[in-house]
């Protein structure tokens, strides 16, 4: 991170407190975790997804 400090990291993180409060932030963590679960699945997902295609085309012939 370019230039961030402990002084800034601790300003950015009241500013959320104060902007979502105390109960929403545990919610919006969890958000984020699903969403780069499922970016990170998706995305070895495509990484597969070529072998199966060249095996059922193989079948097929």
């Amino acid at each position: 991170m370019a230039g961030l400090g402990g002084p800034e990291i601790i300003l950015i993180m009241v500013v959320v407190l104060l902007m979502f409060g105390g109960k929403k932030i545990p919610e919006l963590m969890r958000g984020l975790g699903k969403g780069m679960k499922e970016f990170k699945d998706a995305k070895d997902g495509l990484k597969e997804e070529p072998e199966v295609k060249q095996a059922s085309v193989i079948k097929e012939s």
